[in-house]
């Protein structure tokens, strides 16, 4: 029970503290959760980034539903989740109770648009990492190049191709090539040595 309460308390510290969705929060959860606690490496937290990006719902939850499961299994995936969503929903509610008579005020449009330069920051910051530790070959780079042009160029060809196919593709391209190299020697322990 005491391991529980603690995943919950970790992963609503956590949630108090993430704006900008899953992608802002990488640093804080490899700082959290891989440096300091050591619950998992590096190269599992992106995995579980990569997973959480591919099925429903909210990367960051997802992420913490993951983690929490490798930790304590059902018990531990409810335990994180409840802990990551507790704090975001009090805070989102009272926001949007509020923020209709203060939405119109010149000092709130202020913050929000400050508020997104940083979220701009966080996310740029994430895809640094990511990228850091997924395109590290050829093979890597090919499916980069792939698959950002297609995404870029989507409305100038003759048809949309949709994320959820590239995602698809982009997996079994990996599957058809062969196994990754390794991103990088040691990088299994890289997190739990800091």
């Amino acid at each position: 029970m005491k391991e529980l309460w603690e995943l919950y308390l970790c992963f609503a510290r956590i949630g108090a503290v993430t704006f900008g969705g899953g992608y802002a929060m990488l640093p804080i959860l490899e700082r959290e959760l891989v440096i300091k606690r050591h619950w998992v490496t590096i190269d599992e937290l992106m995995d579980y980034f990569a997973v959480g990006q591919c099925t429903p719902g909210i990367i960051a939850v997802n992420v913490s539903t993951f983690i929490g499961d490798k930790r304590k299994g059902a018990a531990g995936a409810l335990a994180a989740t409840l802990g990551f969503i507790t704090i975001p929903i009090i805070l989102i509610t009272i926001i949007a109770l509020c923020l209709r008579s203060f939405a119109d005020l010149q000092v709130v449009k202020n913050a929000f648009a400050g508020i997104r330069v940083c979220v701009c920051v966080l996310i740029l910051n994430a895809v640094t990492r990511l990228w850091k530790k997924s395109i590290f070959d050829v093979k890597t780079g090919l499916i980069f190049a792939v698959i950002f042009a297609l995404t870029v160029f989507s409305g100038s060809l003759p048809i949309t191709v949709s994320p959820a196919i590239l995602v698809v593709a982009a997996a079994v391209i990996g599957i058809a090539f062969g196994p990754a190299g390794d991103s990088s020697t040691g990088n299994k322990t890289e997190g739990a040595s800091k």
